[in-house]
């Protein structure tokens, strides 16, 4: 006996949603005595009419790459650099993750930008699950932001909040400090799991796409440095902010890991200072040394963060050991693996000996370089501390290095030059692919990194 039945689709005539059975209210649009029975092709076995995907949904609207769009509007925090990480402002029905670790400044910034977009008259909530209302305040009045009109309530209820935020005006920014606190009582276990994260996160940014609210929360972060809770919520989210620096450094940087409204190659840098986060417009004058006469094994390397050009200091020290002992090397700001290429091609295409030699490199300031830019001014620092032949005080060196001890010009050389003639300074070691570049500074090009070498050694 066979299972196979005449397959009888029923069509909504309102919206055209397809059903399997008749009824009387169509199940989508809610439309009374819509549904029109039509035959169609084929045999269909009562299992395919039940779970057969290909039917029985809404017909979507297509559209071209080309169609018009609108830009999002975008609501300027009134902090230039936290704008410069976002893109430019928030826009309003994102969601933004923010995590840092404890004690950088993530509820200062946000309550700084949060007090600052207030004063703008904006309407803002902040949320906090871990710090009482009147601690907040208490912050507040200490960053002079006491009389901002920000909407304060300490809560971990994702329920609560949402009911409370859903019977009047949406704020414009709704702030959760932080995500990891928050509970939703239509999942099962304690605030901080995996699943409670994740069903919070969903609630809050479904809030803020049907409601025009720009959401951001705060996140909690693991030892090794990143996120904390379900890998899912960083992609949930349209914008991720990783706050980061040394809480015994004055500096911090704000750097966008993920934005679907912006680039990703922004940073923002901020000082810590008695009345909160301070921007800093030139964060050169951060990572470099005030010096009056040239020092063995230190360079100045125009480093490029997306459009922002800082110049850090980068400090070499080699030790001579006796024979036989075995040599250390100690990295701080920059990839161990890219120091030992760099000190291998030093051996194998310049001839200096480093096997017995104990080595230390340092990125002052507590900055982070990963630019592969930073090869020739790492080069010419090890140079320096072996020969103790200071690099001239007035110049700055950038440039790849090959394996084969050929220098690769880099990205944004320009850029990188007009910077350093900026700060003062006058030469710059580069690649010869470089030397023909328009600049204010003397340009001293080398095709190989043996011959940067023969000119700092002052041979041939």
């Amino acid at each position: 006996m066979s299972l196979a039945k005449s397959q009888k689709r029923y069509v909504c005539q309102s919206c055209g949603s397809v059903s399997h059975r008749w009824s009387g209210q169509c199940a989508d649009c809610s439309e009374w005595n819509t549904l029109v029975e039509e035959a169609g092709g084929g045999n269909v076995t009562p299992f395919q009419a039940k779970h057969n995907l290909q039917s029985g949904g809404r017909t979507m609207q297509l559209v071209g790459l080309d169609a018009e769009i609108a830009l999002p509007e975008r609501m300027p925090s009134g902090i230039a650099e936290l704008d410069r990480a976002l893109g430019g402002g928030f826009v309003e029905g994102s969601a933004t993750l923010i995590g840092g670790d404890p004690g950088i400044g993530k509820s200062t910034l946000l309550l700084q930008a949060a007090a600052t977009m207030a004063l703008a008259g904006l309407p803002v909530a902040y949320v906090s699950g871990e710090e009482a209302a009147d601690q907040v305040r208490l912050r507040a009045r200490r960053l002079g932001l006491g009389n901002a009109p920000v909407q304060l309530a300490a809560a971990t209820s994702t329920r609560d909040i949402l009911t409370t935020l859903g019977n009047g005006q949406p704020p414009a920014l709704l702030v959760i400090d932080s995500i990891q606190t928050m509970h939703s009582d239509l999942i099962e276990g304690a605030p901080g799991t995996v699943s409670q994260v994740r069903a919070s996160a969903q609630e809050l940014i479904r809030f803020a796409k049907e409601r025009g609210t720009a959401v951001v929360l705060v996140g909690h972060v693991t030892k090794d440095g990143s996120i904390a809770g379900p890998r899912v919520l960083e992609h949930m989210v349209d914008t991720v902010l990783s706050f980061e620096g040394e809480r015994s450094h004055q500096y911090r940087i704000l750097r966008a890991i993920k934005n679907r409204f912006g680039g990703t190659d922004e940073i923002g840098v901020f000082a810590m200072v008695a009345e909160g986060l301070a921007e800093i417009a030139n964060p050169s004058a951060l990572f470099l040394t005030q010096r009056d006469e040239s020092v063995t094994g230190t360079t100045v390397f125009p480093a490029l963060e997306g459009t922002r050009p800082v110049l850090v200091e980068i400090q070499a020290l080699v030790v001579r050991l006796a024979s036989g002992a075995t040599p250390r090397r100690a990295v701080v700001g920059w990839d161990s693996g890219r120091l030992a290429m760099v000190l291998a091609v030093l051996e194998a295409r310049c001839g200096l000996s480093f096997s017995s030699c104990e080595v230390y490199l340092n990125i002052a300031g507590g900055y982070r370089v990963s630019d592969p830019a930073a090869d020739l001014a790492v080069a010419a620092a090890l140079v320096s501390a072996l020969s103790e032949r200071p690099v001239p005080v007035d110049a700055v060196a950038f440039g790849e290095i090959a394996l084969s001890g050929e220098l690769r010009p880099v990205a944004h050389g320009a850029l990188r030059l007009k910077e350093a003639g900026k700060l003062g300074f006058e030469r710059a070691l580069v690649p010869s692919a470089l030397a023909g570049e328009k600049s204010p500074l003397k340009l001293t090009g080398f095709r190989t990194l043996g011959a940067f070498v023969d000119h700092m050694l002052g041979r041939g």
